[in-house]
């Protein structure tokens, strides 16, 4: 059952708080090291108003990054399936993306782009395009080949295909990979704001480091935590939405 379901994760979360806490309370680990989970909620309760405002530049730059990722997937996807040949040729430079990690390309993308918000949505972008175009190229792929070979004999057009069989059948799969990328861009746009910038979690974060008040620091962790939760909640109800036959 769903309910039990959840009420097991909480129980084991919350279970893991407490050790955190009792943990901190014997002075098993410095308190400089690891703060309490009292100490992290009272360092995100002080500093509430100054982590939503870093928190608007960041969601921006997210949605920006997502959006067009989004968008470029779409895209790409649709010209791969329709041409086999730039498949063929096009699939192995979008796995060779992810052989190399995302983060060691911010320095360059900040010596392009400069230090605004131009090289975190790009690398926002990168972090999430892959995933996208792979579960839109999967989904199109397992399209009902009897249902196209029967809008072929009744003299559909490619476009027609689309409309009606292969795009509707790869929503659900869009949505899987979506959900995924809902939380790759809140953690890369936080990461690429490590790399200079006026605002954002990010900038807060490298800030707080410097003064070493850990705490702050694990009150972002939290926040960003709970932001991805909620995007991908967020995901689950629009596709609940749009495909509730699922």
């Amino acid at each position: 059952m769903p309910s039990v379901k959840n009420w097991g994760a909480g129980v084991f979360i919350a279970a893991l708080v407490l050790l955190w806490q009792a943990a901190c309370m014997a002075a098993l680990v410095p308190p400089y090291m690891l703060p309490s989970p009292v100490r992290v909620l009272a360092a995100f309760a002080g500093d509430f108003p100054l982590l939503m405002h870093h928190l608007g530049y960041t969601l921006f730059e997210a949605a920006a990054g997502l959006l067009l990722s989004i968008m470029g997937a779409f895209i790409l996807a649709l010209l791969m399936d329709a041409n086999a040949f730039l498949k063929t040729t096009v699939s192995p430079a979008l796995l060779l993306t992810q052989t190399m990690p995302v983060i060691a390309l911010a320095p360059l993308l900040v010596l392009w782009m400069g230090y605004g918000a131009a090289p975190k949505i790009a690398l926002i972008f990168l972090t999430c395009f892959f995933p996208l175009t792979i579960s839109l190229l999967t989904g199109f792929s397992q399209a009902d080949g009897d249902a196209i070979r029967l809008l072929h004999s009744m003299g559909a057009s490619r476009r027609q295909i689309y409309r009606y069989i292969k795009i509707p059948e790869a929503i659900p799969a869009f949505f899987s990979g979506l959900r995924i990328s809902s939380s790759y861009a809140i953690i890369g746009a936080v990461i690429s704001e490590w790399l200079g910038g006026s605002a954002g979690l990010g900038v807060y974060m490298t800030r707080v480091r410097k003064s070493y008040s850990f705490d702050k620091m694990f009150a972002v962790i939290l926040l960003v935590a709970i932001l991805s939760l909620c995007l991908m909640k967020l995901v689950s109800v629009v596709e609940k939405r749009i495909c509730p036959y699922r």
